[in-house]
């Protein structure tokens, strides 16, 4: 398997100077990062690893950023990933799919779909796939990243001294939605005297929340869409039943005015009754009595192990990765 990424933690870069220069951005980047605790990874490379380690469990031989092996042999696929900066890093005649990663506004897509080389464009959730098929026709497909159940082990068993540790991904008009989402949230949690943590994402570094979910009765995850949501399922791996706002709303202002008629946009768009309950602002404190009343009745490590495991992740590219080579 030949897989290309070209992000803020990995770039691009062919030849042995072009290649160890990004090998020592790399690390240096992730030291930089690390000592001062903060995120060491995007979600787009998040997603790559993934995508890597699951196809190496599969028994698959992974390359990355391989120029020369793909210059060899130029009617082998190869998979693109990251961000819009990797259409110009990897300049190969080979076919290809793009994904996971970002190929940039549907008036941007058009022309990636044009390409005669690019047989398949990956979107992580349905929702995010039909914002795209206008632009992008028949060639936009769905994929999810899996989600390690080794790594994000189940948590159920440790003992437990948060009640709520709440993600706090609000990204757009913060000094509104704080106040009417997060604050008054954490004011019901405190009238009904229950713990919480606050992570704010991009503001903790990975190792706080694994910490946070060993110890956590739930997870409330605030956020106003997402295309898959790594966090809230890797909190669903361990066992720990969230709470998700999902108003449905399409709020991204950069993307939202592309958007087409009807599309029902999630922020939890892998979730079923096993996973927890979602709630919209309309109906936030008797919808988390609700939850917290039925919080041991959940199984979301469960719905992991259905729905969003590595092998199922693997198998599903594997089988797109045939596709662009025919």
């Amino acid at each position: 398997m030949l897989l290309f990424y070209d992000g803020y933690e990995w770039r691009a870069r062919g030849g042995a100077i072009g290649g160890a220069k990004a090998q020592g951005r790399r690390l240096a980047r992730f030291v930089y990062r690390t000592i001062r605790r903060k995120q060491v990874r995007t979600g787009f490379y998040t997603a790559f690893v993934a995508l890597r380690t699951a196809l190496e469990r599969a028994g698959c031989d992974v390359r990355v950023n391989d120029f020369a092996l793909a210059a060899k042999m130029p009617d082998y696929p190869i998979g693109i990933a990251g961000y819009p900066s990797v259409l110009d890093a990897v300049k190969l005649p080979n076919p290809r799919i793009f994904g996971p990663g970002d190929f940039g506004t549907p008036a941007e897509a058009v022309a990636v779909a044009a390409d005669a080389r690019m047989k398949l464009l990956i979107q992580p959730s349905d929702w995010f796939r039909d914002y795209y098929h206008p632009s992008c026709g028949d060639k936009v497909v769905t994929w999810f990243a899996g989600i390690d159940a080794d790594h994000w082990a189940d948590a159920s068993g440790q003992e437990k001294s948060i009640d709520v540790l709440i993600y706090d991904k609000i990204r757009w008009h913060r000094e509104e939605r704080v106040p009417a989402i997060l604050d008054r949230l954490v004011a019901h949690l405190e009238a009904r005297g229950l713990s919480h943590r606050i992570l704010r994402y991009g503001h903790h570094h990975q190792g706080n929340f694994a910490e946070g979910l060993r110890h956590a009765r739930s997870l409330a995850f605030l956020c106003e869409h997402e295309t898959q949501g790594l966090a809230y399922q890797e909190a669903l791996a361990a066992n720990v039943p969230v709470f998700a706002w999902d108003e449905g709303v399409f709020v991204d202002p950069q993307l939202n005015g592309d958007a087409p008629p009807g599309l029902a946009v999630s922020s939890v768009p892998y979730f079923d009754d096993r996973c927890g309950a979602r709630f919209t602002l309309a109906e936030m404190e008797p919808a988390f009595d609700a939850f917290w009343a039925h919080r041991e009745s959940y199984r979301p490590r469960a719905y992991v192990l259905d729905a969003l495991s590595m092998e199922a992740s693997a198998a599903a590219y594997l089988a797109l990765y045939a596709r662009a080579g025919g």
